[in-house]
Order: structure tokens, then C-alpha cells, then sequence
């Protein structure tokens, strides 16, 4: 019926959100490599049909976007084939958490000019002159 035939494709749509979302965990990456996955052309092409998660009406569901970048990266088989040498995953690793702890320095930084600017602003309409 329709409404079996929409859960099932909400169900597989979520669930293939969730593994697009697992290419973003190196190690996860390594052991696909080490698995030989990234050998069998029906994962290739499957990791190609992934890239409709680029498009706008999905990606704003995914929680860690870095995994577009690196689903984007393995379309190229030379990615594909360094994943299999963990000093890679743990560069790759390295380098999200530079990412992260980057962002997060800007974040609070942001953050803690607007409560300076706002108390600021607070601080100048208590002072203002009363006519």
C-alpha cells in the first residue's frame, strides 16, 4: 500500500543518510579499505549514486557534513587506495579535529563579542542623558 511504500522510503533514506554520515569517521574508512570494499565496482558506483546527498534538500538532514567532503574525495580511486594505510586515516583524522577545535575557538569567540557588545550596548542606553 502507499503508506508502506513511504515509510520504507523515509526507513531507506535515513538509513543511507546514516551510512553517508559514517564516511566521515576515518577509522570506519580504513576498515572498508582493509576490507577490500573499495575494490568491487558495485561499491564504486554506489559511493557515486551517494553523491545526491550534495544537493540541497538533502544535506541540510545530515549532522556531519565533512562526510560530503569526504565522499566527494573517494570518487577518486588514488583516496581510495591510501585508506588502507592507517597513518592516512589518522591524518585525515588529525585534521577534522584541527577543524573542530578551530571552529569551536571561532564559535566562542563570536559568542563572547556579542555578550561584550551587548552589555556595551546595554552599559550606553543606562547612560544616556535624560532630556
Amino acid at each position: 500500500s502507499g503508506i508502506n511504500a513511504e515509510y520504507e522510503a523515509v526507513v531507506s533514506t535515513q538509513s543511507t543518510g546514516e551510512f553517508v554520515q559514517c564516511l566521515a569517521n576515518p577509522d570506519y574508512l580504513n576498515y572498508l579499505a582493509q576490507n577490500n570494499y573499495f575494490k568491487e565496482d558495485e561499491f564504486v558506483n554506489y559511493l557515486k549514486y551517494l553523491l545526491y546527498w550534495k544537493e540541497p534538500k538533502y544535506a541540510p538532514f545530515l549532522k556531519y557534513p565533512q562526510c560530503l567532503h569526504i565522499l566527494e574525495l573517494l570518487q577518486e580511486s588514488r583516496f581510495r587506495d591510501e585508506l588502507v594505510n592507517v597513518p592516512c586515516t589518522k591524518f585525515i583524522q588529525n585534521q577534522q579535529m584541527e577543524h573542530w577545535s578551530h571552529r569551536i575557538r571561532k564559535r566562542n569567540l563570536i559568542w563572547n563579542n556579542s555578550i561584550t557588545i551587548t552589555k556595551k550596548d546595554e552599559k550606553d542606553i543606562k547612560e544616556e542623558p535624560k532630556s
